[in-house]
């Protein structure tokens, strides 16, 4: 599961539904992945909006990676500005760390409830049992 997807989840419990503390979830006993890919600086800034700066911010400290600005940086300033057309070290531990990074296993945690989801393989399973739904 790419870390970039831990951005777009939330708690599934409906307790947890309106709940700041149920976004991020939060990975624990995780074992990383990396897995090397071609740097796609277009992809980065069209999500970059997207994204809960914080979060991302608070999901890299979690897990020890290197440490983001304390905002979000402009699209513009992701590629160096002396014509080399070359990505900037943000652009490069962004790319590292959403596209790049994956959770192969482990749990995600939900800072509300306390509740945590399983993570095998790389696939997160979000199924509740039905005393939960």
């Amino acid at each position: 599961m790419k870390l970039l997807t831990l951005n777009f989840l939330t708690c599934a419990r409906k307790a947890c539904k309106q709940e700041p503390a149920a976004f991020p979830l939060h990975p624990r006993d995780a074992e990383l992945e990396r897995v090397e890919m071609e740097l796609n600086p277009e992809f980065l800034v069209n999500v970059l909006p997207r994204l809960e700066w914080k979060a991302v911010r608070s999901l890299g400290d979690e897990l020890g990676l290197p440490t983001l600005p304390e905002q979000p940086p402009n699209p513009e300033d992701l590629m160096e500005k002396d014509g080399s057309n070359e990505p900037t070290q943000t652009l490069k531990d962004l790319h590292a760390l959403l596209v790049e990074t994956s959770v192969a296993n482990g749990k995600l945690v939900c800072g509300h409830c306390g509740h945590e989801y399983a993570v095998k393989e790389g696939i997160a399973n979000f199924l509740l049992p039905s005393h939960l739904v």
